[in-house]
């Protein structure tokens, strides 16, 4: 093994190692200096980090040889600022049992995926977010390379916010040969599109509806369609429907447009790039953007005709003569469910082509049948269960307990009590309502009322943990006393129903008693919070109460619309011990 003079190891007799910044299903990533240029860059070691798995996988050796290879080749042919810079390629020799080594750009400022950690991100920066990584994805589509696992833990943030699409280790180039065994499922099924779960491949609105799903993510903090384990994942992108964004503002109706499963009606690259501007300028005081049709993702994954709409200009230039307006009828998209824009003027942006004949219901159980029974072997092959994320790093931007579920399996079903205590609880085929509270629910005496709603739901007010929103409460709650396993439960508008399965407890992770908590002290807490982050005018809120460090904890989170705030840590006592500014 070739060392430097500081006695670190050297690759290619050039590249000094420093130290891991993170590893994954293709390897690691390493700090290091290019003693040549006298600059610091990124090297990925392509290589499975267990030996275990190279032994137990003779050729997942040779298909990460040529993973790597492949990566280099996309990346060389794409000079875009959001898209990371590949300087270098260091191949093994041929019969040698090495391994290639990929010298990029260093990106200061960590990925997006560490970011949102610390909850989701102010609307504005989600659509420069957005429109950062869509002119990467445009910029590679065109040289003929689609990505196919986009994701949060797949993009880094330069120091000034900028974004930049990295690991086109699974990128399909334009004829190449695919490197999995028949019924491999490349990608990270919390983001893939159900158009490539079917097996449709080769699509570049894929990674649009991964994009989409990126940025509701980064805007709501919960991604809508994660479930316990990979395989109900992939099926819930198959089927289930999304619930409408409640945070998002004129991004909102972007996403509802965009995550769409029927393709014909997905925009391309051109019509979102006009969506986002649109959505940016609404922010900024202009006219906001709403759909043009009723879509079907945010509701059954193949609905009927939605409600009749007028057209929307058609740009003269693209189509012809321009068409005389009308007003489109309202979208589906719920009043009052916290988006302000969901009854606006629509924008001169081009019409989406006409829908194709809608699939039968029949035959896309056939293909849900077929993906269950046939491809389950192969299905995201080397992904875990319980965690549905990614490769690298943290591989998503929340955790499996952080969401809302859209629906839960048949037993118990949505909104059916669950018997925590030797009683019986009476049978309730629908949610038990209490007065809905006045006003945000980040106050004492609302929180309260949400807390007594679950405790009716679920016998108990012991949670794994609590997030506060103003317009609704998501809480992960174990099935039973002193089970492992964990129910998520959603309070909005008086009602508290069961959303879904939530993991399992964590070993050694404590419960809170939130109905033992001092909530009277909220308001001081929130009021030094304010001032602590020095966020007047907060324009996105609320509060997880969840063990921090295997200690339970409150943090508020603040932030106003530039993007300025952060978060603090405070005991149960609700007093500062620590602040994060953002």
């Amino acid at each position: 093994m070739d060392s430097s003079e500081a006695g670190r190891r050297l690759i290619d007799g050039r590249f000094e190692l420093a130290r891991p910044l993170g590893s994954g299903g293709m390897g690691t990533v390493w700090l290091a200096r290019d003693i040549a240029l006298d600059r610091e860059v990124a090297l990925k070691e392509v290589r499975p980090p267990d030996p275990a798995t190279a032994a137990a996988q003779p050729g997942l050796v040779v298909q990460l040889r040529e993973r790597a290879v492949r990566e280099a080749r996309a990346l060389a042919r794409l000079a875009h600022p959001n898209v990371v810079t590949i300087h270098h390629i260091v191949e093994p020799d041929p019969g040698s049992d090495g391994h290639p080594w990929i010298v990029m750009e260093l990106v200061r400022g960590g990925s997006l995926a560490d970011r949102l950690e610390a909850g989701p991100m102010p609307v504005a920066d989600v659509l420069r977010l957005g429109l950062d990584l869509l002119s990467a994805l445009r910029a590679a589509h065109a040289e003929g390379v689609l990505h196919r696992d986009v994701k949060p833990a797949n993009v880094l943030l330069r120091p000034g916010g900028s974004a930049v699409l990295t690991d086109f280790g699974i990128a399909a180039l334009h004829g190449a040969t695919g490197l999995t065994s028949t019924g491999a499922l490349i990608g990270s099924p919390e983001y893939i599109a159900p158009e490539r779960a079917r097996g449709e491949e080769g699509l570049a609105a894929s990674d649009l509806w991964s994009l989409g799903m990126l940025l509701y993510v980064a805007a709501e903090g919960v991604h809508p369609l994660r479930r316990a384990t990979s395989l109900a994942t992939v099926v819930a992108v198959l089927d289930e429907p999304i619930p409408a964004p409640v945070r998002s503002g004129p991004l909102g109706p972007v996403l509802e447009r965009l995550l769409v499963r029927d393709l014909s009606v997905r925009p391309d690259a051109g019509e979102l790039e006009a969506l986002l501007r649109s959505a940016s300028s609404a922010l900024d005081g202009g006219s906001p953007v709403v759909p043009t049709v009723a879509f079907g993702s945010f509701g059954p994954a193949a609905p009927g005709p939605g409600p009749a709409m007028g057209p929307v200009p058609i740009p003269a230039a693209a189509h012809g003569p321009a068409q005389t307006p009308q007003t489109p009828m309202p979208t589906p998209f719920v009043p009052g469910a916290g988006n302000p824009y969901a009854y606006t003027v629509p924008v001169n942006l081009p019409a989406p082509p006409s829908p194709r004949r809608r699939r039968r219901p029949a035959l896309l159980a056939g293909l849900l049948a077929v993906v269950l029974a046939a491809g389950v072997v192969g299905l995201v092959n080397g992904l875990p269960d319980g965690n549905a994320g990614g490769s690298a790093g943290k591989g998503g931007n929340t955790k499996a307990a952080d969401t809302p579920s859209a629906s839960g399996p048949a037993s118990p079903a949505q909104g059916t009590a669950v018997a925590l205590t030797p009683t019986p609880t009476p049978n309730a085929s629908t949610p038990k309502a209490v007065t809905p509270p006045k006003g945000s629910l980040i106050d004492p005496a609302n929180i309260r009322t949400a807390i007594e709603a679950l405790k009716q739901q679920t016998g108990t007010t012991t949670f794994v943990n609590m997030r506060v929103y103003d317009e609704y409460v998501i809480a992960d709650i174990p099935t039973a006393p002193g089970a492992k396993t964990v129910d998520s439960w959603q309070y909005r508008g008086g009602v508290a129903k069961r959303t879904g399965p939530s993991g399992t407890v964590k070993p050694g992770a404590p419960l809170m008693d939130m109905a033992a908590l001092g909530w009277d002290a909220l308001p001081a807490l929130l009021a030094e919070s304010t001032k602590e982050l020095g966020v007047d005018n907060p324009s996105s809120r609320y509060l997880n109460v969840s063990p921090w460090m295997d200690a339970p904890a409150v943090r508020p989170y603040l932030s106003d619309e530039y993007g300025q705030g952060g978060y603090v840590l405070a005991g149960t006592d609700f007093k500062i011990k620590k602040v994060y500014r953002s």
